[in-house]
């Protein structure tokens, strides 16, 4: 029940962030952070697809772990690059949601899940490996 919780809490919670980059595309493109000299436009997409698209996912328990990965990826990028490393200041929050989703990646899904309903026992952690 636990990881159901967090999953609607943080996935439901990063929602309105890609939403809002998604609807306001032009606006934000062109103070958006140039990720690995990829461009603003790249960069703005993939931070997009992760908040909304794997959000979305995140939340209904489908294929979990994989869209974790760049959920955990842009949470690196909140905190290392846009704010400087500073888990205490302004990269505070980015920080406990990598936390979650870090701590959800090695736990899964849980019980209550599309990934348990269609996979199974192996959508949830592996006892052998936890």
């Amino acid at each position: 029940m636990s990881t159901l919780l967090l999953r609607l809490v943080f996935g439901g919670l990063m929602i309105p962030h890609g939403y809002a980059k998604l609807t306001h595309f032009a606006e934000y493109q062109s103070d958006f952070l140039n990720l690995m000299g990829m461009g603003t436009n790249i960069s703005l997409g993939l931070a997009i697809f992760a908040e909304l698209g794997c959000s979305v996912l995140l939340v209904l328990g489908l294929l979990t772990r994989l869209a974790l990965i760049p959920l955990i990826i842009t949470a690196l990028v909140i905190v290392f690059s846009a704010h400087e490393g500073q888990i205490l200041g302004d990269g505070e929050h980015g920080f406990l949601y990598l936390a979650v989703y870090v701590s959800l990646l090695i736990t899964g899904p849980g019980q209550y899940s599309i990934d348990q309903t269609l996979f199974g026992r192996s959508a949830t952690a592996d006892r052998r490996f936890v």
